[in-house]
């Protein structure tokens, strides 16, 4: 196992957390709507405990964690997307740029088991597999809030 390529696969999932979290912090800050504020800070919540456990892996093999986001590409658009979305106050668009934003976290945790299993102990493909359990659970309840809206 490449220690130096299981630290990179382990900051890539710290990344695509600290970018859930600064999206969803933007999200409170512009949405007016209390059950998605309440909503939005679980999701942080759920993605602060799920970066602590990584940093707590990169430290571990003697590693220097991520810090920051992924400004380029699909994210920044993403949560661009989402301030507009908010602006707009309209509640489906958020909920569909939200749900856009857990696809790219479900697709990076998805990488990670499967592109890079073999650099990866048992222990965090322990890990990663309820993290990504966990985020599949967020990523339901967005859809779920959504698809009631295209029901109703």
């Amino acid at each position: 196992m490449d220690r130096d390529k299981t630290i990179e696969v382990l900051n890539s999932l710290i990344t695509i957390n600290n970018d859930r979290i600064e999206g969803y912090e933007t999200a409170i800050k512009e949405t007016e709507e209390h059950d998605l504020k309440t909503l939005f800070e679980h999701f942080i919540s759920n993605s602060r405990k799920c970066k602590q456990e990584l940093v707590f892996e990169v430290n571990a093999l003697g590693g220097e964690q991520a810090e920051g986001t992924k400004i380029s590409g699909k994210f920044f658009r993403v949560w661009m997307d989402l301030k507009s979305a908010l602006t707009g106050k309209d509640r489906k668009a958020i909920l569909d740029s939200c749900e856009y934003g857990e696809d790219a976290a479900q697709e990076t945790y998805d990488d990670a088991i499967k592109e890079d299993f073999d650099h990866l102990n048992t222990e965090q493909r322990t890990m990663i597999s309820a993290q990504k359990q966990l985020l599949l659970s967020d990523h339901n309840q967005v859809k779920s809030m959504r698809d009631a809206l295209i029901d109703a």
